[in-house]
């Protein structure tokens, strides 16, 4: 899926040669990086890191790409493992009561077959042996897309789009929140919040790509 290349035994998905290329931040997962600072004065959480950096037109693009408009879920899975294998690598497998995948409007999950941010939450949970919780919270409001837009219309965007189901069973819970791509971090702040508000008892947050 990186390169069109062809796979030999034992790879999936993304060839070892795509794998080693892949831009990685080389962000610590337990220092201060930053991802953490996006949130810093916004949002109290535990640890913050983004997998890979965004380049447009780079291999990051063309992956996320094939994930959220070409119908491949199997790229957020490839993807979330390699992330859950960083994540426990360093440690982080004990750290995390549940994985919540960052949830889309129902409108925009059915016409898209599926929600690639659980996919990549899939894919992490084989790694770390965490649970996905993919209905703990929704998204109430169907928002205009978040590109292009300033950090502060960003934030007015997607203020009040998110609601927990069940406050009781996120009291005292450690929740990872995993999402595709982190710019602003707004929407990301915005669940986030929401989760402190209902008692979580900390809050991480870890993206496949950070986009400048």
């Amino acid at each position: 899926m990186g390169c069109s290349g062809a796979l030999v035994k034992g790879e999936e998905i993304l060839c070892t040669g795509c794998i080693l290329s892949l831009p990685r931040t080389n962000y610590p997962l337990k220092e201060e990086n930053p991802i953490k600072d996006k949130f810093t004065g916004r949002l109290a959480i535990k640890y913050a890191w983004a997998y890979l950096k965004f380049r447009k037109t780079g291999v990051v693009q063309h992956l996320l790409h094939q994930l959220k408009y070409n119908n491949h879920p199997e790229v957020g899975i490839r993807l979330g493992k390699l992330m859950g294998k960083e994540l426990f690598v360093n440690g982080l497998n004990e750290q995390f009561d549940e994985i919540v995948p960052m949830p889309l409007h129902q409108q925009r999950e059915r016409k898209r077959g599926y929600n690639q941010s659980v996919k990549i939450a899939e894919g992490i949970s084989e790694q770390i042996g965490v649970n996905v919780s993919s209905n703990m919270v929704f998204r109430k409001t169907n928002t205009a897309t978040q590109t292009k837009k300033s950090r502060a219309e960003r934030w007015e965007n997607v203020a009040e789009v998110f609601e927990v189901r069940d406050e009781p069973s996120v009291r005292g819970k450690r929740i990872l929140l995993v999402d595709d791509v982190i710019t602003t971090g707004a929407s990301l702040e915005a669940c986030g919040q929401q989760f402190l508000n209902c008692g979580c008892a900390e809050i991480s947050i870890v993206c496949v790509a950070e986009a400048q």
